[in-house]
């Protein structure tokens, strides 16, 4: 009985109502003739088709611990099991892996958190306000139009616990199992891209500090301002301080270049930021690692360079699914 699972055998059980052989059932659910002829005479005796009580192992919780557990993990999702060990009132010999299981048993299960930009109300106002006024906009008539940029920053080895390591038993400190991290990180490479439906630009590098006067002379002047010869295109930029300074929107407006708002704290809606995490994933996969800055940045710009134009399209197309999805959320996180 334990091979079908209960709407399985609420299935067998209309199936016999119904007329059906027995045998028949039986070669539909891959199971043996007497299981079903057994679920017959189990509902027959008892109406019912869930299994009777077993003998074993008495439940270590009540029904108050269960729901004391469970209200208490969704008040908190980032409590851990011990904490609530040592919240249970009453006396009690639970251990921590009691406490997950019925965690698991209420469908809560640990997994890494999605990592998001602190939203206050006036950052949610604004992004559902940003994804109103842009719900109506079509790929065809207005995001092609549109200049992506962005700057990011790529580390030379990077160590996000993600990695994974086939190892034997006690072969955790095998000189081929250790993964090997310089001690302040090695640092990494700043740059600078904008992407279009019809074409990218050059990936640029920008060392050090970045600041308004450095961000006009060596990357809006000479990299930005000719892809926008285009009397229809748009600039978007986020709400960086450089960004935002009184030099660069005065550049901008002597140069008639047609500025695309931004909210605040929107990563989420740019989609040059998953091309980014491409990059990034493209030059991980590398058989040969970067071993210095220079090789960083030259292995990202040839990679960039490599990119199907067709999967930045593809990345544009779905903003206007970001401006749903924005204000389905209230300006909150979105899956983007």
């Amino acid at each position: 009985m334990a091979r079908l699972s209960r709407e399985d055998r609420q299935i067998a059980l209309g199936r016999l109502q119904a007329g059906q052989s027995p045998s028949a059932i039986a070669r539909h659910f891959h199971v043996s003739q007497s299981t079903i002829s057994r679920l017959w005479v189990r509902f027959q005796a008892t109406g019912s088709v869930a299994d009777l009580p077993r003998a074993g192992r008495p439940r270590a919780t009540t029904a108050a611990h269960d729901r004391f557990i469970r209200l208490r993990h969704l008040r908190n999702r980032f409590l851990s099991a011990s904490s609530s060990v040592q919240a249970l009132p009453g006396p009690h010999r639970l251990s921590d892996q009691t406490v997950r299981n019925r965690l698991h048993e209420a469908g809560l299960r640990a997994r890494r958190p999605h990592r998001g930009a602190v939203l206050t109300r006036r950052h949610r106002q604004n992004r559902v306000q940003w994804g109103n006024q842009h719900l109506r906009w079509t790929v065809r008539n207005h995001w092609r139009h549109v200049w992506f940029s962005d700057e990011s920053y790529f580390l030379l080895q990077r160590h996000d616990g993600r990695r994974r390591v086939y190892r034997r038993v006690n072969e955790r400190y095998a000189p081929n199992c250790v993964d090997e991290a310089p001690v302040h990180g090695g640092g990494g490479v700043m740059v600078w891209g904008a992407i279009n439906t019809a074409g990218r630009s050059t990936l640029v590098h920008v060392q050090g500090r970045i600041t308004a006067q450095r961000y006009v002379e060596e990357i809006l002047r000479p990299h930005a301002l000719p892809l926008l010869a285009d009397q229809d295109a748009i600039f978007q930029q986020d709400n960086a301080r450089p960004h935002t300074a009184r030099l660069t929107t005065q550049f901008l407006t002597d140069h008639h270049v047609q500025v695309f708002p931004w909210p605040s704290m929107s990563p989420d809606m740019n989609p040059i930021e998953h091309l980014w995490d491409e990059l990034d994933r493209r030059v991980r996969r590398r058989e040969e690692a970067p071993a210095n800055h220079r090789d960083l940045l030259q292995a990202l710009q040839e990679e960039w360079d490599t990119i199907p134009q067709q999967d930045i399209r593809h990345l544009i197309q779905s903003m206007p699914r970001r401006c749903r999805a924005v204000v389905a959320a209230q300006g909150s996180h979105t899956p983007y």
